[in-house]
């Protein structure tokens, strides 16, 4: 007889908090920079969240700081250590670490970015491509080890919304229309069968707060 499937692995993608750079400055990969004190507020009320769910078997983070200050909360919610992974970390974005957004809207790049980003290369760094594979291929290799289980990983925005576009079947090149915010959780179903979608940036906030955005 065949054996019954395995019931599916529930991932929470968890996105860093606010830090002092945050939609100002292109950080990537960049070491020294922590949560704001907003951030780690955030931290603490998606801990509490995540503190809620009974039974969850393991919390992974990317290595760089401000994943792990945000991890730690969550760690002592669900009395589990977080254990750093580097599939979870950000895009390396090669020279253009460090620069300031505004500047870098002003490239002629910047229209790629956004409208053809599987066709981009970061100078010096890695493709959005390049990512995504990335991150999905961290994300199934964690849920291949905690098959029925659940998990939390923390990441940062641009794999989160990689990562989701993928379990949607969504096109890289359209993963922009993704809003990832701050401290925001996502959660994927992922079985042998594949991902499947239950939410997306989800922080807790009244509906009222979308209303208007863009």
């Amino acid at each position: 007889m065949n054996a019954p499937p395995h019931p599916p692995t529930t991932i929470f993608l968890v996105r860093h908090g606010l830090t002092a750079t945050t939609g100002k400055v292109l950080p990537g990969r960049a070491r020294g920079l922590h949560l704001a004190d907003a951030g780690r507020e955030q931290a603490e009320r998606a801990a509490e969240q995540i503190g809620q769910v009974p039974n969850v078997d393991a919390v992974y983070t990317s290595p760089l700081e401000r994943a792990r200050e945000t991890a730690a909360p969550i760690g002592r919610a669900t009395g589990r250590k977080p254990q750093t992974d580097r599939g979870l970390l950000e895009c390396d974005f090669g020279d253009w670490t460090g620069a300031s957004l505004r500047r870098l809207m002003r490239k002629r790049e910047w229209s790629t970015v956004q409208r053809a980003p599987s066709s981009f290369r970061f100078p010096g760094g890695e493709s959005f491509t390049e990512m995504q594979v990335r991150i999905v291929t961290a994300l199934e290799r964690l849920r291949a080890s905690h098959r029925g289980g659940t998990i939390v990983c923390v990441s940062h925005a641009d794999p989160i919304k990689a990562a989701v576009a993928h379990a949607l079947g969504t096109h890289l090149d359209l993963f922009q229309r993704i809003i990832i915010s701050p401290c925001s959780i996502s959660t994927i179903a992922w079985s042998d069968g594949g991902p499947v979608v239950l939410g997306v940036n989800s922080t807790g906030r009244p509906l009222t707060e979308f209303v208007g955005k863009t």
